[in-house]
């Protein structure tokens, strides 16, 4: 199986259907192959509670799901992607759209950008999207807002400039003052000949971390920090402390994003703490810093497969486990400094800590580790955060793991 195919999340039949229909646009010309399929097909694309469509990933674990949370497909593009920003729109705005899908994150970007904006400034995307079958199928969904028309009209023409497409059925113009620039093609590739500071945001939005591993790499986030402008924010819907945690090891601020469609947060962030506003819950910091569940994905020249990626993770969690991070079972680091009237718990949870020199729940070296979160709030400050209690709670684990303190 290509990379391109092992990238792919829509439904395998769906995909061979939209390649097929392109086939024969190409072939014999007639728009009725590409305009049959939403119609024809409609059991792949789901409505949610919005009005807005998504379309059904192929099985991953013996499940199906959507590109899209069942809440609404356009609604989540506009309350985790657009709301968090801060942009300034007397300036001209950049946006880095990874992962463009049936191109919604986009088309919501333009559509505050159009309420927003004069024409005196303007919005340049770059979209990254590796599966022309999934941008097709952002041309056979009926459009939620005005502004996924003009997407659409963008996404048509790079259809077409690569061959895959072959008719110009879109008529919506794009206006003069945006600039939509489509990359089909791998976006680890994509983003090291992207210029250095350039973008105000970056939408990250791959499937899922183990899926794509590759888009939530460590050393991918590295090339988000070149890019993106020192104000700019990234917005992304997962919670996860890998990804997280990549973030942190990547020089970024992190912080709780906005909760819709899901019971937790996605997560924000950015070079620069002022432009965050709400800490990561205190557990999350802790288990991120103190346990092996936090040790972020890997991809340091940036081209591994996505079971390399997961195949090192396990590896190097496994060595960590015990050495320099305390085991993740059943959330052992949570209960540092915390009363245990589960017994039964407790003992598992101190047989863990002990082998990383921590005596018990309420050591001294217990409570010293996680001291950091005594002063936590909630409160985004600039010398009091997340990515400042997580790493002054891991120098603290390493210092006592180490035998580097008296207590």
């Amino acid at each position: 199986m290509s990379y391109v195919e092992e990238s792919t999340v829509i439904d395998e039949t769906i995909y061979d259907l939209i390649n097929e229909a392109f086939d024969n646009e190409r072939e014999y010309k007639d728009a009725k192959y590409r305009n049959s399929i939403f119609s024809k097909y409609n059991d792949y694309f789901v409505k949610t509670d919005d009005g807005s469509y998504s379309i059904k990933s192929r099985e991953i674990n013996h499940k199906v799901e959507t590109l899209h949370t069942s809440t609404g497909a356009i609604s989540e593009s506009f309350e985790k992607f657009i709301k968090p920003l801060k942009l300034d729109y007397g300036e001209d705005i950049a946006i880095l759209d990874i992962c463009a899908g049936l191109g919604y994150n986009s088309s919501a970007a333009i559509d505050d950008f159009i309420k927003n904006s004069d024409e005196t400034t303007s919005l340049h995307i770059d979209m990254l999207e590796i599966s022309k079958p999934t941008l097709a199928a952002g041309l056979m969904v009926p459009s939620p807002i005005e502004a996924h028309d003009i997407t659409k009209k963008a996404i048509e023409q790079s259809l077409i400039d690569c061959e895959y497409a072959s008719l110009e059925l879109e008529s919506t113009e794009i206006p003069s003052n945006i600039d939509l620039k489509i990359h089909i093609d791998d976006a680890r590739q994509v983003i090291q000949k992207l210029p250095d500071a350039t973008y105000d945001a970056i939408f990250l939005d791959p499937f899922s971390q183990n899926m794509s591993p590759e888009l939530v790499s460590v050393d991918f986030f590295k090339e988000f920090r070149r890019v993106i402008k020192e104000n700019g924010i990234v917005c992304t819907y997962t919670s996860s402390a890998p990804v997280r945690m990549g973030f942190i090891e990547a020089d970024f601020y992190v912080s709780l994003g906005p909760i819709f469609g899901r019971f937790q947060g996605g997560t924000l962030a950015s070079p620069n703490p002022k432009n965050l506003t709400k800490s990561l819950p205190k557990n999350d910091e802790i288990k991120m810093a103190l346990s092996d569940v936090g040790i972020p994905f890997r991809d340091p020249n940036l081209n591994l497969s996505s079971q390399e990626i997961l195949d090192n993770r396990t590896e190097e969690r496994h060595n960590a486990r015990h050495n320099t991070k305390i085991s993740s079972a059943v959330k052992t680091p949570i209960f540092l400094g915390q009363e245990m009237d589960d017994e039964p718990l407790k003992r598992r949870v101190e047989r863990n800590l002990v082998k990383m020199n921590i005596p018990g729940v309420l050591s001294k070296e217990a409570f010293y580790i996680v001291e950091p979160e005594n002063n936590y709030k909630e409160e985004y400050l600039e010398d009091n955060n997340t990515r400042t209690r997580v790493l002054e709670m891991m120098r603290r684990l390493d210092e006592v793991n180490n035998n580097e303190i008296n207590l």
